[in-house]
């Protein structure tokens, strides 16, 4: 058994032990964690992933005559303003109010111009008051001229995630990075054995008042992140999913720009990637076994985030080690992996910590409080008006066509049911494809003859347990007029147009005088 206040001596004696979370994995396999535990005194994590949870505190001064900063924009991004009168808070994933520059740069890009010590363009507006009479305000800062520059990150370092891929036939872009179609990528986001909450999954030595690195700066712990979950289900110890978070703070002054970056994900928006590292004191045998804790034993979810729901299906399990390889086998394809976060930034910021102790310019901190551990579970937000799924709206009985039809035939077939598109399927039913009237005009036009000649074989098509804001967006973002509608075997159950959604929330405005 070892103490925080021990170990702290062994650093200011110069006689401490550290070794980064990848070395004491190697040290447990070779020599037993008995063995470990008694030779090492602090094994050092490491992470630096895209964290939009991120955001800062700003102090700005008053100036003369004062204001109080009603809206405040730095390099045309808003910072919250409803605080004291020159107190903003800029958060990573606000937007540029431009919408020619939106997500290409937003809070995160602010917060790293402002650590790299580059000069923002601040305009602030007021609405006056008797002590704060200046209606208006623009002038340029830095970090320098801020009176405060806090980074306070509601939600950091999740203990494990998921992984993510895409079953639609649509590129989707999210959290998770892009995602191709038809299962044609993996994405995940986590350093696995390098990553501090995974070394210490039960909060033995992480707690309120722990001391981290924090982009190449001393930070703290000061509480549960939020979304923090200790309900998540185990293997080896660790938990499978998204779980443990952590809220932090640090002083943007003393920050490095090596470890930490502005970015955007393409059409989701912009996020700060964090570099953080977590020292863990071993204090006994079995914190040497959970700091060994290895990549091919620490297990995650691959989800499929082509259904828009809040709880997506799980495709299959994987782990660390076989993400890393560069491609997993998803149905008997090789499907490629990649990280959103870099285990290579991960590995040099566990080695700076290690230098940091090293030298003794580090100390150890026991918790005021640790984390818990049980007793949180995430909660679902209820709406008072769950969504419409698309099954559970009137829509006109399906009209199929096949390849082989005449063109002359399908012509007939949209006039005599007045519908301007009809799904193509196969003899089992399955969707093959889709015509609209523009196509058979076309057609006839050229001098086709059969459907499958002019036929659309790409098709966008609603599910029928989607909600109906999903597939209303859909529809706006391909500019199309109709989707067919499918089982989850692919056979058409009817078509669901953007006049079908316009009915719906028209009648839903009459009822109850709200939207959709």
């Amino acid at each position: 058994m070892k103490t925080v206040e021990e170990i702290n001596q062994k650093i200011k004696d110069g006689d401490v032990v550290v070794v980064t979370a990848a070395e004491m994995t190697q040290i447990v396999r070779e020599s037993g964690a008995e063995e470990a535990a008694r030779e090492v005194d602090v094994v050092t994590t490491g992470t630096f992933g895209a964290m939009c949870s991120s955001g800062a505190f700003l102090n700005f001064g008053h100036s003369d005559p004062p204001i109080k900063m009603a809206k405040t924009y730095l390099n045309g991004v808003e910072a919250y303003s409803g605080l004291a009168a020159v107190d903003a808070y800029i958060g990573a994933g606000q937007p540029n109010r431009n919408p020619d520059i939106g997500f290409n740069y937003g809070g995160a890009h602010v917060i790293e111009d402002l650590i790299r010590g580059k000069n923002i363009e601040l305009s602030a507006e007021s609405y006056g008051t008797d002590c704060y009479p200046l209606t208006e305000v623009k002038t340029e800062i830095n970090i320098e001229k801020l009176n405060q520059a806090v980074m306070i990150n509601p939600r950091n370092c999740y203990q494990n995630y998921a992984a993510a891929t895409n079953s639609t036939k649509e590129t989707l872009y999210t959290y998770m990075g892009t995602l191709l179609p038809n299962m044609g990528n993996v994405s995940y986001s986590s350093a696995g054995e390098l990553s501090p909450l995974l070394n210490d999954p039960y909060f033995e030595t992480i707690g309120l008042g722990t001391r981290i690195f924090l982009c190449g700066s001393q930070g703290y712990v000061i509480g549960e992140g939020t979304q923090h979950d200790t309900s998540v289900e185990r293997e080896n110890g660790v938990p499978v999913g998204g779980a443990g978070t952590l809220m932090l703070k640090g002083n943007m002054k003393k920050m490095s720009p090596d470890y930490v970056r502005g970015a955007t994900m393409p059409k989701y928006g912009s996020t700060l990637f964090v570099g953080l590292g977590i020292p863990i004191p071993i204090l006994n045998e079995d914190m040497a076994k959970r700091t060994a804790i290895s990549n091919e034993k620490i297990v995650c979810h691959i989800v499929d985030y082509g259904v828009a729901r809040r709880n997506r299906p799980k495709i299959m399990k994987t782990n660390y080690k076989e993400l890393r390889t560069g491609t997993i086998e998803i149905n008997g394809v090789e499907v490629p992996t990649s990280p959103l976060s870099s285990y290579k930034k991960a590995a040099e910021i566990a080695g700076e910590l290690k230098n940091w102790i090293n030298k003794g310019e580090f100390y150890l901190t026991n918790p005021v409080k640790k984390l818990a551990s049980k007793g949180f579970e995430v909660k679902p937000l209820e709406t008072r008006k769950p969504s419409v799924l698309v099954k559970d709206i009137k829509v006109k009985p399906v009209i199929t066509v096949h390849p082989t039809d005449e063109i002359n035939a399908v012509a007939k077939k949209l006039v005599d049911n007045s519908v301007n598109h009809v799904p193509v399927v196969n003899s089992t039913g399955k969707l093959q494809g889709i015509v609209t009237s523009w196509d058979i005009a076309n057609a006839v036009a050229k001098g086709k003859e059969r459907l499958g000649e002019v036929m659309t074989r790409k098709v966008v098509v609603a599910h029928e347990d989607e909600p109906v804001d999903v597939v209303a967006r859909r529809i706006n973002k391909y500019e199309i007029s109709g989707l067919p509608i499918v089982d989850n075997k692919n056979n058409v159950k009817g078509m669901i147009t953007a006049e079908d959604i316009s009915r719906l929330i028209y009648a839903k405005k009459g009822k109850n005088g709200g939207s959709l």
